[in-house]
């Protein structure tokens, strides 16, 4: 049987029938690329070295970090010295075996659908997971019930702009920063939008642009021989929320709410 090829809308599988874009089982056949020094989620790790940089230190003993959509797991070397029980929540089993292979506690569950209690996180993290949901205000409200009040939700995501669009599927996946049909352009996330249903459930949120550094990128995209590191390029801000942005919000209290 001959390898994965890719074709038409979107990865295909090992018997050849595409899959379309934005199919979780998409990361089954990319399981190996969670870890491999330039491989293709190799963007996915400067997002989680910025995303874990916004993560303060647990205040309490017995903290809890939620990380939904975990995948394989790439923000736990950033929190892991922060004093947090890292909790991950993913559907697929493939990157959950690797997450817990790095101290992640991992459950099986759908981030519109959180398998956890009321309130039980100081803080939720979701990184490039909401550019891939059907149904955003669901996943916002599960976000953000089990925050607790005071908790931080970090997240990053892909604006829903005729640029997010060109330069993170058209450019993307020509140039090969990103797996091809592993994004739908029509689940792209407006902000303002995203600021409105966060605050339906008492969590005001704050964003800004990020963007790769710009030799990174180059040495990441063009290096032509020798190994490539995890130190290729990271995520720098930018005054542009046009293709990526990060989010950064505090749960209110009852009290506290309009």
């Amino acid at each position: 049987m001959s390898a994965v090829w890719w074709f038409g809308p979107g990865r295909a599988t090992l018997d050849h029938m595409p899959l379309p874009r934005n199919d979780p089982r998409q990361y089954d056949d990319l399981a190996g690329e969670w870890w491999r020094p330039g491989g293709e989620f190799e963007l996915l790790h400067w997002l989680a070295e910025a995303r874990g940089a916004l993560v303060p230190a647990a205040a309490r003993p017995g903290a809890v970090l939620v990380d939904a959509g975990c995948g394989g797991g790439l923000l736990a070397p950033h929190v892991e010295r922060l004093g947090y029980r890292h909790v991950g929540v993913d559907l697929r089993r493939s990157g959950l075996e690797q997450s817990a292979a790095r101290g992640v506690a991992a459950i099986t569950g759908d981030v519109s659908a959180l398998p956890l209690a009321d309130e039980c996180a100081d803080v939720v993290v979701a990184g490039e997971i909401l550019e891939h949901v059907p149904d955003l205000p669901a996943t916002v409200a599960e976000l953000c019930r089990v925050l607790r009040p005071g908790g931080l939700l970090v997240l990053d995501t892909i604006n829903d702009t005729r640029l997010g669009r060109f330069v993170s599927v058209t450019l993307g996946e020509r140039f090969g920063a990103a797996p091809v049909g592993i994004h739908d352009p029509e689940l792209f996330v407006d902000p303002g939008e995203l600021t409105v249903q966060c605050a339906k459930h008492g969590v005001r949120l704050r964003v800004r642009g990020v963007r790769p550094s710009l030799p990174g990128l180059v040495r990441w995209l063009f290096l032509p021989t020798g190994p490539r590191t995890r130190s290729l390029g990271r995520m720098v801000p930018t005054s542009s929320t046009q293709v990526l942005y990060q989010g950064l919000g505090v749960k209110q209290g009852e009290g506290e709410r309009p």
